[in-house]
């Protein structure tokens, strides 16, 4: 039997698209530990489509001891260089170095969730006919994080990180996750 939902057009290329659309993009995340590998992942996709983060996601997982903070803050030049060698991740050395640094930083942060979601719009905005790449809001949060020492935290990313774990509902209005996550 097909599936007939309808569904935001960019999901509808690829069975993992598909996935990650109906099972976690804009779905409300809270937990510190799950929102810096969301974070992660958005900064290893500037410049880059998201379907390419989420083919190398399951090797990213791996390699990245599962995006925890206090495995990857221990992590030296050494490491960074082999994952340089590994062409199932995302080898930009900015990024990776960014990854680590970040996650130094996330240990010293008390409530990562609570820094964050600071920033959240109010989720009875109204829907724009376009989706923003940034908001008042996104620009704040980078601003933030940058002045605390985070890497490729552009407004752009952090935009992404706000549709991603639910901060904003950027479902199509007729998509069936819509009204379900507003």
């Amino acid at each position: 039997m097909a599936d007939c939902k309808k569904r935001c057009d960019w999901c509808l290329t690829d069975k993992l698209y598909i996935d990650y659309h109906d099972n976690e993009w804009g779905v409300r995340e809270f937990n510190s530990e799950r929102l810096f590998e969301m974070l992660a992942l958005e900064t290893m996709q500037a410049g880059l489509s998201w379907i390419t983060v989420l083919r190398k996601r399951e090797a990213m997982r791996s390699l990245f001891f599962s995006f925890k903070p206090s495995k990857l803050s221990t992590v030296g030049g050494k490491v960074i260089g082999k994952w340089m060698r590994d062409d199932r991740i995302i080898r930009h050395r900015g990024k990776l170095e960014a990854l680590v640094n970040n996650a130094r930083l996330f240990m010293n942060e008390e409530d990562f969730s609570k820094l964050l979601w600071e920033f959240a719009p109010d989720r009875e905005r109204k829907k724009a006919d376009v989706v923003p790449s940034s908001t008042k809001e996104s620009v704040a949060m980078s601003k933030t994080l940058k002045k605390k020492g985070f890497g490729f935290v552009g407004p752009t990313t952090c935009y992404s990180l706000m549709q991603s774990c639910g901060m904003v509902n950027d479902h199509d209005r007729n998509c069936w996750r819509y009204e379900m996550l507003s």
